[in-house]
């Protein structure tokens, strides 16, 4: 489909209220600028005009909208509703109109209730990203997770799932698997769960072996081993050394996203704990910033200790807030738009204008390395530092410390190091601002 609208002109539609055609029935909707802006799709089904919803822009784009809306014209081809689908999806059963009649749905067990027809791969992909999204903390990782499946997959997706065979997987694999072996490992692997998935709900066979396994079958098909990661695999990292002087520039950039930079680098934290910062996390007496479980990647608490640096920037933060009174954004780096924090993409384009072609996730690597190399922090208290789990469940439970008092003074002297306090020949950063 050659559509109507570009990435550049639905990026301006979406600063209005309106509906967009992309066509085919595909529009940009949008209902409250900046907030609740959607990708609709709007089809004829049994002499009735229905619009079902595609996914909310801009955590899905226009490649990814007129990807999926591809599977659902052929999906209304086919007689199948999208509409009564996705309720499907929700509840957990099928109950899909196909060719006029309606498919048998799932019983409490997860098996099927009668002899209704199997349903297709991503009807199945569709259930499974269903149950598993609770789990799921970023909206991102929802969306991308079923658009790579639906985009990659797209040869079997329409197939009933009981008759996808290894030749299938393999036809889906092969194009990809030596140009993009990490993409092509992941789509195997989430192939393999929704198949896995479907015998579980009785859609497949039991006996049938999972055409989408590594192990013991696609092992033996030709393909190479997946490629094993190492370091040019990681995130680009800076070497610690050069962090006093890329701080330097960091202090001159007066923006917000500098600041969110600087804080993040002071911290060793992701980028999406600062960004999603708010100010009843931070107890300036403490000079801690508790993070709840919901904010981390593991789903557990997290304390930082805060060093001066990053309580001169949170100060500074505060006071710019106490001067925009009305402005009542609880995030500490907030966005341009009312009670939005900033965006990851602005820390990437600060890096970029800074001639800098390492990832924000790379400076937690480089302060790790410090800690090993520099310091020598012990082990577990600088995996502490990182929010990383240490040894197995069982000692775990048996081992419940924090380390906060050990963990305090590495945070200050790695803010000494990156502030230039500890190394010659660089730029101290400036005082905080008023």
């Amino acid at each position: 489909m050659a559509g109507k609208l570009t990435t550049r002109s639905a990026g301006s539609f979406a600063k209005r209220k309106g509906r967009y055609l992309d066509g085919d029935g595909l529009f940009l909707r949008v209902l409250d600028p900046g907030h609740r802006v959607y990708w609709v799709y709007r089809f004829r089904l049994n002499g009735k005009d229905r619009e079902t919803s595609v996914g909310a822009y801009p955590a899905m784009s226009l490649a990814d909208a007129r990807a999926k809306h591809k599977r659902l014209v052929a999906d209304v081809a086919a007689k199948i509703d999208p509409v009564a689908h996705k309720h499907a999806t929700k509840t957990g059963k099928f109950i899909v109109a196909l060719d006029g009649a309606i498919m048998s749905p799932l019983d409490v067990n997860g098996h099927t209730a009668g002899s209704g027809a199997p349903p297709t791969f991503g009807q199945c992909a569709d259930q499974y990203v269903a149950t598993k999204e609770g789990e799921w903390r970023s909206a991102k990782h929802r969306t991308q997770w079923r658009s790579a499946l639906m985009t990659y997959a797209e040869p079997i997706w329409s197939k009933p799932v009981d008759q996808v065979t290894t030749n299938d997987v393999l036809a889906v694999l092969a194009p990809i698997w030596n140009r993009v072996p990490a993409t092509a490992s992941r789509i195997r692997a989430r192939i393999e769960v929704v198949l896995t998935s479907a015998k579980v709900k009785g859609w497949i066979d039991r006996s049938q072996y999972n055409p989408a396994v590594w192990k013991g079958w696609l092992d033996g098909s030709g393909l190479s081993k997946p490629k094993t990661p190492d370091e040019d695999d990681h995130h680009p990292a800076m070497p610690y050394a050069n962090l006093p002087e890329f701080m330097a520039k960091l202090s001159a950039s007066d923006n917000r996203a500098a600041r969110a930079l600087e804080f993040t680098v002071l911290t060793a934290a992701r980028s999406g704990e600062t960004l999603g910062m708010t100010w009843d996390e931070v107890s300036f007496d403490k000079a801690l910033w508790t993070i709840p479980g919901s904010r981390m990647k593991k789903g557990r608490l997290h304390t930082v200790p805060l060093c001066d640096a990053a309580l001169a920037i949170l100060s500074a933060q505060e006071a710019e807030r106490a001067l925009n009174p009305r402005i009542n954004n609880p995030h500490v780096f907030p966005g341009a738009r009312p009670r939005q924090r900033l965006s990851h993409t602005s820390l990437a384009v600060l890096l970029r204008k800074l001639g800098v072609l390492e990832t924000v996730h790379g400076f937690r690597t480089s302060f790790r390395t410090w800690c090993s190399e520099v310091e020598h922090v012990e082990f577990e208290v600088a995996e502490l530092c990182l929010s990383h789990q240490i040894g197995g469940a069982v000692s775990r439970s048996y081992n419940r410390t924090t380390m906060l008092d050990r963990r305090r003074p590495v945070m200050s002297a790695w803010a000494d190091y990156v502030t230039g306090k500890t190394t010659d020949n660089v730029i101290p950063l400036r005082a905080a601002r008023s």
